[in-house]
């Protein structure tokens, strides 16, 4: 474990050259005010206060060379992010005004922080929880607006309200029956029944919350969907259409899309990356032999398919070729040209059970794909919790601890075997929920969480 004793300095605003007007470098620790204090000039007598902005120079505490002119902010113990004393230097933008600002402030008694260690201070002293802590990453990392609604909806601790109240109830019951263990003669006989219930009750809170964990995944990571199918049918046309751009070359020659083509959406809330694949064929070609393996590996790789067809042509011996090499993959069949001839001429494989009609080159149908895939994505048991949650994996498999310890729970009851068995699994539950929060965690398990973000967090 780090030595939390330290002043710690980073930062804490992404810098990049000739972009951005302010940057930003952090310190938190007990020297964080004394350190400032010695490259801090205000112009001037303005007061020392928490939560006050002061206007002055950054010097060089032996040159007194002028390093910027910046704003200071002081945020005193115990009203700030980390609950110790905070400081910020808000300096001009660009590498070198906020490098030469850190180096001053590692020079002058402060040490760089590692990767996360603002919010790890932050949970130590009791400022945040660890679904909070995982959800500042979040927020950061959004790529979509619902991603970021999901974080900030972790920051402001709608998930750690319903598991420590879980874990609360797991307690009382822990309570009750080790309470039979020891005072037996002492108390009236538990009730089995209500026991039961208060079990059955947290163990289907524990599956609601647990079916967030695709959707969560699906967030962060993003969905990956590749267009496939024979030359010509309208690949690139719909990536065109679908990403309102000329991201691929459009032409009525079979072959004219050689390697793979990407384009980033975000399809309700989801990011997705959409890939226009070479057309599947027997090509004599290299380079389009190449393109064609390219091809068939992106559709081996992607998390779901859109299978191309031509409504023009119908179902070919070919299309039926390339459906039998991905119809392992999680895939919807993507009727295009309905705006040439019927859809319905296209006589496909009954076990398909995902259809979309559309016509890429009239920009029609883009919606029902959209519609359709999200429903491919997302489970009929998230689309009923309907909770404003989204777990990331760690969360998902203690949580899934839990639910198998709570199951061992029922299972010891309905065999009526002696509380001490009741108390074994139940303290597992606990112990699960409470890793959610960080209230039982191991160190190991906060170096993994924290090393995940960045220094200035």
């Amino acid at each position: 474990m780090l030595n939390t004793g330290d002043t710690i300095a980073a930062i804490a605003t992404a810098i990049v050259p000739e972009q951005g007007s302010i940057g930003i470098v952090r310190l938190s620790g007990s020297q964080a005010v004394a350190i400032a204090r010695r490259l801090f000039h205000t112009r001037n007598r303005q007061p020392w206060e928490s939560h006050r902005l002061l206007y002055g120079y950054i010097r060089h505490p032996h040159s007194q060379a002028i390093i910027d002119e910046a704003l200071l902010l002081l945020m005193l113990a115990p009203r700030s992010f980390t609950r110790e004393d905070v400081v910020e230097f808000h300096c001009h933008g660009g590498i070198m005004p906020v490098q030469q600002v850190l180096q001053l402030c590692l020079e002058n008694g402060a040490r760089l922080a590692q990767a996360g260690e603002f919010s790890l201070r932050a949970f130590l002293n009791g400022r945040i929880d660890l679904t909070q802590a995982e959800s500042v990453v979040d927020l950061v990392g959004a790529r979509s607006p619902q991603a970021a609604q999901f974080a900030l909806a972790g920051l402001q601790g709608k998930l750690a309200q319903p598991i420590r109240h879980l874990r609360a109830t797991c307690l009382d019951i822990l309570a009750e029956i080790e309470a039979r263990i020891d005072f037996e003669e002492d108390l009236p006989p538990l009730d089995h029944e209500a026991v039961l219930h208060s079990i059955e009750q947290v163990f289907c809170q524990v599956n609601l919350i647990l079916a967030t964990a695709e959707r969560g995944e699906l967030l962060r990571s993003g969905l990956k969907v590749a267009i496939v199918g024979r030359p010509n049918v309208g690949k690139s046309s719909l990536l065109n259409a679908w990403s309102r751009s000329d991201r691929a070359i459009v032409t009525d020659l079979p072959g004219t899309t050689r390697d793979i083509v990407e384009s980033q959406l975000v399809v309700a809330g989801i990011p997705v990356q959409v890939l226009d694949t070479a057309g599947i064929r027997s090509a004599s070609d290299r380079v389009e032999q190449i393109g064609v393996e390219r091809s068939r590996q992106t559709a081996r790789s992607a998390d779901l398919v859109l299978l191309t067809v031509s409504a023009e042509s119908g179902w070919t011996q070919e299309d039926e070729e390339i459906y039998r090499s991905v119809s392992d993959r999680r895939l919807i069949l993507v009727i295009n040209k309905i705006d040439l001839a019927h859809p319905e001429t296209v006589i496909y494989p009954a076990e398909i059970e995902r259809v979309v009609k559309l016509s890429a080159a009239q920009n029609q149908g883009i919606e029902d794909l959209e519609k359709t895939i999200i429903n491919a994505v997302q489970n009929q048991e998230l689309q009923a919790a309907n909770l404003d949650l989204a777990i990331n994996q760690r969360q998902a498999a203690a949580l899934t601890r839990a639910k198998i310890a709570l199951q061992q729970v029922k299972n010891t009851i309905d065999q009526n075997l002696p509380f001490d068995f009741w108390s074994i699994d139940l303290r597992t539950a606990i112990q699960s929920l409470g890793e959610i929060t960080g209230e039982e965690v191991t160190e190991s398990v906060l170096d993994r969480i924290f090393s995940r973000f960045c220094i200035g967090k």
